[in-house]
């Protein structure tokens, strides 16, 4: 097993403080030899901090070979001793925390205490694979015809990849890779281009908790090195988080080469508020759930319905909204911070733009928000339009940044209905304090993941990541049982044994074992 003194350096670092990423082949971290690159910015300052190399089918061909090679051993180590690279493995993660978070911030621009809650809900999921002796037993019934047993075996399916966003990239890579492997595949990880340094960080560490040479691979990329794992034969298994274009693209592709795909995608989640809630928490979670991150959360609440007399709330939740510190991410109290790049700031500006024209009323305008000593980050600042209706741009479209949209509904069931209509399904929130509109509200709601007065119901790992509908494709979520299910493939043993050798039942030509 790597030590930390020994550890390799996956990124080495120039005399200017520019982290150059690598790929990891074969157990050691190599430099690409593609002609590609990429310049890693930090989004608060512009500052270049990292490059990152577009591989070469070459190489993707030479880590998924790899993984293919490793698979033959792997699959037979017993549980116990996979279990314990994840117990040595969550270990390393936690005490290594603080520095990936600086990391993360520094490329993606998420403030210091959200990186380390990114990185600790992908922390979360390495926990839940410990478990992975019960997680992975099959089933037994003794006797089910004449002296005959029938069991089932959980089997791990080969190599796997992963193609995680920019706005997670502690958490979602967590979410795949540790299953995987725990489960007794190999793995193929491409973490997102815009901020892989805090992955590979992640990645030194699963080695160095002794996840053995080949079993774990990285290849960076865009849609040529996406295009080149959704259809290399010796993939059996794509894990997917992202946007619906690039998800539907990669589930396509890679269910028409005949893999199993989970395609976790875009987003429009709404919270309804009722006039029963409790008024400073629910306003309190909206301001969060919409501008923490700066709205860069596939969970984040970006439509709330008021209804009823709860429209009163809307000058309170403009309120909040003001009062939220935008600065770097590294600074003290900061609530908000840089959205990832340049051109996602220009994408959210111009659909900030498309709400004005298209009749919105603009209650809150976080366009011209400057940060002293940050002049040149990609700022927005929190952002609230009411009189929104469900036909406008900023409705319609996933727009990804510090943006809530206020509509209103005279009833639960108007509500009920304006939230179903929507193709979307990842996540939505109910804040009441009555239990008869709590349970009609999750039972009729048309959407994966219910909060009821929690604004972003992700759930913890012992159960599964479940949106629906336009947000998701494949029937399988990340984590929990279900991934165990995604990641495996189930053998079926029918036996029968006889005490006396010489028993000879004769010629049966019927179907039935009796």
């Amino acid at each position: 097993m790597n030590t930390a003194a020994d550890r390799p350096a996956q990124a080495e670092q120039s005399n200017a403080g520019v982290r150059t990423a690598k790929l990891l082949i074969d157990g050691k971290f190599v430099e690409s030899t593609t002609q590609e690159w990429r310049d890693i910015v930090n989004p608060a300052t512009q500052d270049v901090v990292g490059r990152v190399p577009f591989a070469t089918k070459a190489e993707v061909d030479a880590a998924v070979a790899s993984a293919a090679k490793a698979f033959q051993t792997w699959r037979l180590t017993p549980l116990g001793a996979r279990m314990r690279v994840m117990l040595r493995f969550q270990d390393l993660v936690r005490q290594n925390m603080k520095r990936i978070a600086q990391t993360l911030t520094a490329e993606q621009g998420k403030t210091l205490p959200d990186a380390e809650g990114d990185i600790f809900r992908g922390l979360e999921v390495i926990e839940h694979a410990c478990s992975i002796g019960t997680l992975q037993q099959g089933e037994f019934s003794e006797n089910v015809a004449g002296g005959v047993d029938t069991y089932t075996l959980r089997q791990p399916i080969g190599v796997c990849a992963g193609i995680t966003p920019f706005n997670f990239p502690a958490m979602i890579p967590l979410w795949m890779f540790p299953m995987a492997i725990v489960c007794g595949n190999t793995f193929v990880l491409k973490p997102s281009e815009q901020d892989p340094l805090s992955t590979m960080e992640l990645v030194e560490l699963a080695l160095e908790a002794g996840v053995p040479a080949g079993v774990l691979n990285v290849v960076h990329g865009g849609k040529d090195v996406v295009d080149a794992i959704c259809t290399h034969p010796d993939i059996k298994a794509i894990s997917f988080v992202g946007s619906t274009h690039v998800g539907t693209h990669v589930y396509n592709l890679g269910s028409q080469h005949g893999k199993r795909v989970q395609a976790m995608m875009g987003a429009k989640n709404h919270a309804v508020v009722l006039p029963d809630a409790n008024r400073e928490q629910t306003l309190n979670a909206l301001a969060g759930a919409g501008f923490g991150a700066a709205g860069q959360r596939c969970m984040a609440t970006s439509v709330v319905v008021f209804v009823g007399a709860s429209k009163d709330w809307l000058p309170e939740l403009v309120e909040r909204a003001r009062g939220l510190s935008v600065n770097g991410g590294t600074e003290a109290n900061t609530d908000v911070g840089p959205v990832v790049s340049r051109s996602a700031k220009e994408r959210i500006l111009g659909l900030i733009e498309a709400g004005v024209k298209e009749g919105a009323t603009l209650s809150l305008d976080g366009r011209d928000v400057t940060v002293k000593g940050y002049e040149k980050g990609n700022f927005i600042g929190p952002t609230v339009f009411s009189g929104v209706n469900t036909d406008i741009t900023i409705y319609k479209q996933e727009i990804f940044g510090p943006v809530i949209c206020v509509l209103e509904a005279a009833t639960l069931d108007d509500a009920i209905a304006l939230v179903n209509r929507n193709p979307m399904g990842n996540g939505v929130g109910l804040f009441t304090q009555s239990g008869a509109a709590a349970r009609k509200f999750q039972s009729e709601i048309d959407v994966g993941q219910v909060g009821i007065n929690i604004p972003i119901p992700v759930p913890v790992p012992y159960f599964s990541f479940t949106g629906s509908r336009g947000s998701k494709l494949g029937d399988l979520g990340p984590y929990g049982k279900q991934v165990v299910q995604f990641y495996t493939q189930t053998k079926t043993v029918t036996s029968r044994w006889f005490d006396d050798a010489t028993v000879n039942d004769g010629v049966n030509t019927t179907i039935s074992l009796r």
